[in-house]
């Protein structure tokens, strides 16, 4: 969503961090571009005139600390602006309230409403062990009724029965009526929307409001909206009052304005960010961290719930096992490259990592997409059960069965076979009394650089971390500087061959083998 205003803004304060001393002048230049950079970028105007006359502020009275460059200052500047213009504290949906706490859902048709509820219903009840009725009061849109019924169906969470005629007000109070019997903790109304904002739709809402007295209004947007978001925000704030944002289509290639403006226009929080299509593609929003990703400092502590969330403990455990006896076949790597595509592939992961979001275009560049996880995959799916434990025994005959049976090549069959060839033998290196230590250097070197102290101790326990501490730790990665890891350097992409070694081995020592290097995961839920 954010990769055009990321990569503007980066070469916009890269210039600016490399010189010693800055002028008023060069700040005035350098916030000339940051403004043109947030315009292209569909931020509202009053928007980008608020931060970038805040910024201008602060950054030429800014006094800079003798170990911080000049230029470093306005970065960080920059940075608590836009976490301040995203709103500082990330808000999650307030349940505090008498059961049935009333969720009301509202916005324009098509920007995802109906998904949105299941979505939220999905992670009330996995995440919070709420008990959830869906009702939709969509009477105007075909089928509206039976999509969120269908979707109850998917979710094992209870809708509430269709009765044809019924007013949308009485659909609201029949709702609130039976989660009260059903003894359900939460309702989640599923409002209709218009293509456009009329009175009609404004006084359905104020009526559903009266008769139902919600908890939380949620307005859901689409983030690919653009400049009429702003319009759309203040309407139903003024006419409704809404309590918060819920964005859809957070992983389009949109440019992210929507999401600028409306939080600053409204001065509501974003609670929720839709990033994908499936039922548990919704994330919570924090403000710092995506400020984070736009300025290309990573995200640590994301990236270390998401492993948290995707990644089975028991398999990482037995990978570790494995990998400590310098053993590694291609069911081992087909694991790893599931794991890979869980977390969003290669751009996702890069995308989090600090000071690697700019890797992103060379290791596309090299041919490493997420498209080569898929094909790798269907390559080892299309081998036998000995084929994969023992590839030794792939001669020309067996390959070419392969090739034919996963759509692919000779010259892809033999790139994946070179590039088990150099993980299994990192393995074995790392699985001696040598390379025992070896991990532990590459490990110890990490927790090092992040000031955790402890050379040889590795990694902490990352399970037994609150998300504060998640936050500190992400905060000393930032302060210490943690640059990219050399095996994907310019020269270490080179040396790939289409393969990915580096993530088995030394290269990134914190995301192979199942992900060994983040010890103390907790199980998978």
């Amino acid at each position: 969503m954010f990769d055009n205003l990321q990569d503007r803004l980066g070469s916009i304060l890269n210039g600016l961090t490399g010189r010693g001393s800055l002028s008023e002048a060069d700040v005035s230049a350098a916030l000339r571009e940051v403004r043109r950079a947030l315009l292209e970028a569909d931020v509202a105007l009053e928007v980008v005139r608020s931060f970038t006359d805040k910024v201008r502020e602060k950054a030429v009275g800014a006094a800079v600390l003798k170990s911080i460059k000049p230029g470093q200052m306005v970065v960080k500047i920059v940075h608590d602006e836009l976490v301040e213009m995203l709103g500082s504290e990330g808000v999650g949906i307030d349940l505090h309230a008498a059961a049935p706490v009333v969720i009301m859902m509202v916005g324009l048709q098509g920007s995802g409403k109906t998904t949105t509820t299941g979505k939220i219903a999905k992670r009330l009840t996995d995440r919070d062990r709420k008990k959830v009725l869906m009702a939709s009061l969509d009477t105007r849109r075909p089928a509206a009724q039976e999509q969120l019924r269908q979707l109850g169906v998917q979710t094992g969470i209870d809708t509430l029965p269709i009765i044809a005629g019924q007013s949308p007000t009485d659909i609201a109070s029949r709702a609130v009526q039976a989660a009260k019997l059903g003894g359900h903790d939460v309702v989640i109304l599923d409002t209709a929307g218009r293509t456009h904002i009329d009175e009609p739709l404004m006084v359905e809402m104020a009526d559903i409001k009266k008769n139902a007295k919600p908890h939380e209004i949620l307005l859901v947007a689409d983030a690919l909206t653009g400049q009429d978001a702003v319009n759309l925000a203040r309407n139903f704030d003024e006419r409704v009052g809404i309590t918060g944002l819920v964005l859809t289509r957070m992983d389009g290639d949109g440019r992210g304005g929507a999401a600028l403006s409306m939080r600053a226009v409204t001065g509501k929080p974003i609670k929720l960010i839709g990033i994908g299509e499936r039922m548990n593609e919704l994330d919570e929003f924090h403000p710092r961290r995506i400020a984070d990703r736009i300025l290309g400092m990573g995200d640590i502590v994301s990236l270390v719930e998401k492993a948290a969330e995707n990644i089975d403990a028991e398999k990482a455990k037995a990978m570790a096992e494995k990998m400590a006896k310098g053993k590694f076949d291609l069911n081992d790597l087909a694991d790893q490259l599931r794991q890979m595509q869980k977390m969003g592939g290669m751009g996702g992961i890069m995308g989090l990592m600090p000071g690697m979001a700019g890797m992103k275009d060379k290791v596309a560049a090299a041919g490493l997409d997420d498209k080569m996880f898929g094909r790798q995959i269907a390559i080892i799916s299309s081998m036998t059960k000995a084929e994969r434990s023992n590839p030794d025994i792939l001669k020309h005959s067996r390959k070419k069965r392969i090739a034919a049976g996963s759509g692919t090549d000779a010259s892809e069959i033999n790139k994946l076979l070179k590039m088990h060839r150099q993980m299994a033998d990192m393995m074995k290196m790392m699985g001696g009394k040598k390379g025992g230590g070896m991990m532990k250097q590459l490990m110890g070197g990490l927790a090092g650089k992040m000031g955790l102290g402890g050379g040889m101790g590795g990694m902490p326990d990352l399970s037994n971390m609150d998300p504060k501490q998640l936050e500190a730790l992400a905060k000393q990665a930032e302060a210490a500087g943690i640059k990219p890891p050399p095996g994907l350097g310019g020269a270490g992409l080179g040396g790939m061959g289409g393969g990915l070694p580096g993530l088995g081995g030394g290269k990134l020592p914190g995301l192979g083998g199942g992900f060994p290097g983040l010890p103390g995961l907790p199980k998978k839920k």
